[in-house]
């Protein structure tokens, strides 16, 4: 690890669960189409604090995460402020960091930065997630640290070279035409190697598909001698590496000739399962028979496993950041923003990834690619994938958020068909409220969260469950807002400091009663949040089968008069 091994690791990753609770603050006027606040999300506002407020409804819910962070290569000239040594940095380590910002190196303070939002991340996908980090070389071997660490290394998946310019550099030694798009995954399942292709383990987690190759196409495959399996194609029969057991004399049974493994090779397998294949009919010597063994591959049964290559030099299938600018050129009408990934990337991506309903995060949302390349894949595939945004910068609204409104819309200027038409959809543009703290949140009734989004943080810091807003409502006039197989959850709250002044912002016994009694009625306990009780909690525990959580400090000190 760089120096943030010792100045702090564990501090910054305890930093985020500290991070206030900040709720979001829907925005109808920079919204499109008909927005839900459970369908995409354009969020303006501090990543760390945008993350920590998608927790308590995405919580192990986002499928795919894909990022495009600072690269830290020290350029404060981008409109997205590549330099760690900006105002807007410095006043973050300056609040944020586990020493004095001053004393970090330029590594640490980018370590620093994106230590607590990968942990955020992590915990926002599924358990069959996969999060795609494009990068440089400035810090692909810091990051593969901190994703080891916070990961695993055991889920890695791979790095993918991408070509980033068609171009050459004449103004340097070694002309740098690629980034990396890491790629790790949340749980990758151990797959039987005796059952899968080599290589194939490194694509899969638990319970499906990390990732999902790109259809394998039949072109390379054929059928010559009518094999009632279908299509093949011979491969070598011999491997890498030498190894005594798979060393072994093969004959060609047709001209008698005797075959050894190439030099510094040995055959793929030991000669009693190769005398297996052999009757299998899955040996083949050659086209004519005269030649060294090889081994049938059935289309049939590698279909499934596709193929994707680590190396993407294939402009015309995945753009360029040239490209990427000439794009978002077209759909602003102008140059706002330098170097935007593709679409065309970024939609290659999900397809690995993603399937039609799941959801994609990308929280440095810099020009809005991702919002456009989940729009142009559910137009692809008919899907209805979803996707949220989150960015930090003044241009959220006029750039981000722009795109999104054009691409939906549609371009007329744009060369794609379906583009100029326009892609379809809507989002919910949304800022960040006011902190929800334990001490000092309460001054007003402005001050007050709403209803939904009090429940949904009460909820996943209690039990760690996500639940959509749409499901997180006072279901009568007792606050009952979530029920699991165990407990129904009760809220007693309105956002108003007169209400919370009140005896109807209190559980005294005839609400303790009915809600006892509602909830033995449905099989289960009651968990009551509210700002102050007149029963007891040993009678509330023996008597009514009620557990109560006291709100936050002040709303009980506001019960009281401020005293």
């Amino acid at each position: 690890m760089p120096d943030i091994e010792f100045k702090g690791k564990w501090y910054v990753y305890a930093h985020h669960l500290s991070v206030p609770f900040r709720p979001l603050v829907p925005d109808p006027a920079k919204s499109a189409g008909e927005p839900s606040p459970d369908g995409n999300l354009i969020i303006h506002g501090d990543n760390l604090h945008g993350l920590k407020a998608l927790l308590p409804r995405y919580a192990g819910r986002v499928k795919c995460v894909y990022i495009d962070p600072p690269y830290n290569t020290g350029n404060g000239g981008w409109t997205y402020n590549d330099k760690l040594n900006s105002p807007l940095m410095r006043e973050w380590l300056k609040q944020d960091a586990p020493v004095d910002g001053e004393e970090l190196e330029r590594h640490d303070k980018w370590c620093c930065m994106m230590w607590p939002r990968l942990q955020l991340l992590r915990e926002l996908l599924t358990d069959n997630g996969v999060v795609f980090i494009s990068i440089d070389d400035n810090e692909m071997h810091h990051l593969r640290m901190l994703m080891d660490e916070i990961f695993g290394e055991e889920n890695l998946v791979t790095a993918i070279a991408w070509q980033s310019r068609a171009s050459v550099q004449n103004d340097t030694d070694i002309s740098v035409n690629h980034e990396y798009v890491l790629a790790y995954a949340k749980q990758r399942r151990q797959q039987d190697r005796r059952l899968r292709p080599s290589n194939a383990d490194r694509w899969f987690s638990a319970e499906g598909f990390a990732m999902r190759p790109i259809p394998l196409e039949d072109d390379k495959f054929d059928n010559p001698d009518n094999d009632p399996r279908g299509l093949w194609k011979a491969d070598p029969f011999d491997a890498p590496d030498v190894s005594t057991n798979l060393n072994y004399e093969i004959e060609n049974p047709e001209t008698g000739q005797k075959f050894l493994p190439p030099p510094g090779r040995h055959w793929r397998m030991t000669e009693e399962r190769f005398l297996e294949m052999l009757r299998d009919n899955r040996i083949v010597f050659g086209r004519k028979g005269k030649t060294k063994p090889q081994l049938k591959t059935f289309y049939s049964e590698r279909k499934d496993y596709g193929s994707t290559e680590t190396t993407w030099f294939d402009a015309s299938r995945m753009g360029t950041a040239t490209s990427g600018t000439q794009e978002l050129e077209t759909i602003l009408g102008s140059k706002q923003f330098p170097h935007p990934k593709p679409s065309r990337l970024i939609t290659h991506l999900l397809r690995l990834a993603t399937n039609p309903g799941d959801i994609v995060l990308d929280s440095f949302a810099g020009s809005g690619t991702t919002a456009q390349a989940v729009l142009e894949l559910n137009r692809e595939d008919g899907g209805d994938r979803k996707f949220i945004l989150v960015e930090c910068e003044d241009y959220a609204d006029t750039v981000t958020a722009e795109r999104a409104r054009r691409v939906i819309a549609g371009v007329p200027d744009a060369r794609d068909a379906a583009l100029r038409e326009g892609l379809g959809g809507s989002f919910l543009y949304c800022t960040l409220g006011k902190p929800i703290e334990v001490e000092g949140m309460l001054t007003d009734d402005e001050s007050l969260p709403p209803f939904a989004s009090l429940a949904a943080w009460l909820l996943h810091t209690a039990t760690g469950v996500s639940a959509q807003t749409a499901q997180l409502h006072a279901m009568d006039e007792d606050g009952h807002f979530y029920s699991d197989d165990r407990r129904d959850y009760y809220l007693l709250y309105q956002p108003s400091v007169e209400w919370l002044r009140s005896d109807d912002a209190v559980l005294n016994e005839e609400r303790a009663d009915r809600i006892g009694e509602a909830a033995r009625g449905r099989g289960r306990e009651a968990v009551v949040f509210g700002a102050a009780r007149y029963v007891s909690q040993r009678d509330l525990t023996a008597e009514y089968g009620i557990t109560f959580c006291q709100l936050p400090y002040e709303i009980h000190r506001l019960r009281n008069g401020g005293r």
